[in-house]
């Protein structure tokens, strides 16, 4: 009978660590945006490849992925750059395509860092825990008359 006791102490235990845990990681997981390393920039004007004759080839030079690399010296394919409909402007910054309009370790211009807390919006950094235009992430507006709280609107 003493075994059985323990053996259902240990499982109650277990369960508890558990939901504690699962608590835990809902009550202080990051409620903000995290931009995916697999982005691709669509240039609103493509940057023209003359060493390619195949049309599939070509359609490469309208595309940048974030992150590839550049030289500022030689090569610079991404120097004041306008993608994405004008949604993003990509500067080389210590050789990698940056977007210095949304990019939180380059905002504006290259080497600007936006402090906890706040996001990179359209070349600023702005807070977004208690800014009713920009509640969590960048344009995220509460309706009339709700308040952002901690990143939420009408957060209670």
């Amino acid at each position: 009978m003493a075994a059985a006791t323990s053996i259902a102490s240990a499982l109650l235990s277990l369960t508890l660590i558990l939901l504690l845990f699962l608590q835990s990681h809902l009550v202080f997981s990051f409620p903000f945006d995290v931009e995916d390393d697999d982005e691709v920039y669509v240039l609103d004007n493509p940057i023209p490849n003359f060493l390619s004759r195949s049309r599939f080839l070509a359609r490469a030079s309208n595309m940048i992925k974030k992150g590839t690399h550049c030289d500022p010296e030689y090569k610079n394919i991404c120097n004041g750059v306008s993608a994405n409909n004008g949604t993003s402007l990509l500067y080389c910054c210590k050789t990698h395509c940056r977007n210095v309009l949304g990019d939180m370790n380059n905002c504006g211009r290259c080497g600007v860092k936006c402090k906890f807390g706040e996001r990179c919006c359209n070349g600023s950094c702005i807070s977004v825990v208690y800014n009713d235009n920009h509640c969590g992430k960048c344009n995220k507006k509460c309706p009339y008359g709700v308040k952002c709280d901690y990143g939420s609107c009408g957060y209670a």
